[in-house]
């Protein structure tokens, strides 16, 4: 037996409880550059732990979500897959390097809003649309990407527009700001760059030693549900900007690139698995 949206994050998260996060997580293990993860020839020790902890369970849950796949052409087939929707929940919601390699078009798209006090939860629902998907804010009310705005516009289409509350604007700096100015403006890296720094600190806790007992292998998904736990608080403040954009002492790109290694690292320990 193996394993190899319009939503936000957040809502994606929602929808599977922590046990079935667990799982997912684990199935980033086993991959080359986490792009098509799965669990290979694991040991019949794994599969048994595995069953008793209530994992296949939760890949019959995965795979009724569209996280998960096997060759239906194949009734015997027991090898799971991470379909690609399945890898970028994994990750957070979005693919680090997918969004740092976009092109940028040099032009800011900015969202301006002054809702009356007495509309708060349509205010606070635009804000918290805006924040999880990245947007940097340069005031409470003023908010800006590099990217076009496409989801937003088709939001917003069919409903009456009072520019006096909402508008959308293309734009470029024309009194001498620069482009890493604005950055700088609308995003906190300082506070970006202390959550990647907690996480490579909790992945230089990984355990090290081969996985030959029930206590070991728990060690090792105590240590799992911590790094995922990291790992999301950090990105989930990222806006992941393409590379063009970055400011000098990003961290996130280093911190993607040691967490690629531990994780494989980790897929190594957990195909050791033997309780022998």
């Amino acid at each position: 037996m193996g394993f190899i949206c319009e939503l936000t994050p957040e809502r994606l998260y929602s929808r599977v409880q922590p046990k079935t996060e667990e799982l997912l997580n684990l199935l980033l293990w086993s991959t080359d550059q986490l792009m098509n993860p799965s669990f290979r020839n694991l040991t019949d020790s794994f599969e048994t732990w595995a069953y008793r902890n209530g994992f296949m369970r939760q890949a019959a849950t995965l795979q009724r979500s569209g996280l998960l796949e096997r060759n239906s052409t194949k009734p015997g087939d027991r090898l799971f897959r991470l379909t690609e929707q399945g890898r970028i929940h994994a990750l957070g919601g979005r693919d680090p390097q997918t969004s740092w390699k976009r092109k940028w078009d040099g032009t800011w798209r900015l969202v301006v809003f002054d809702i009356p006090t007495g509309q708060n939860k349509q205010r606070e629902k635009l804000r918290r649309h805006l924040k999880e998907n990245g947007f940097g804010y340069l005031q409470d009310s003023v908010w800006i990407t590099p990217d076009p705005l496409e989801e937003l516009r088709d939001l917003l289409r069919g409903g009456t527009i009072n520019v006096g509350s909402l508008v959308i604007l293309e734009a470029r700096p024309c009194s001498g700001e620069s482009d890493s100015d604005i950055v700088a403006g609308a995003w906190d890296f300082k506070q970006l760059n202390a959550a990647y720094r907690h996480y490579l600190q909790v992945i230089q806790r990984r355990p090290s030693s081969r996985v030959q007992s029930e206590r070991e292998a728990t060690e090792l998904l105590r240590w799992a549900e911590t790094e995922r736990r990291a790992w999301l608080n950090a990105v989930s403040r990222d806006p992941l900007l393409p590379a063009v954009l970055l400011p000098a002492g990003y961290l996130g790109q280093q911190t993607w690139n040691r967490r690629v290694q531990a994780l494989a690292d980790a897929g190594k320990l957990l195909r050791s698995f033997n309780t022998g």
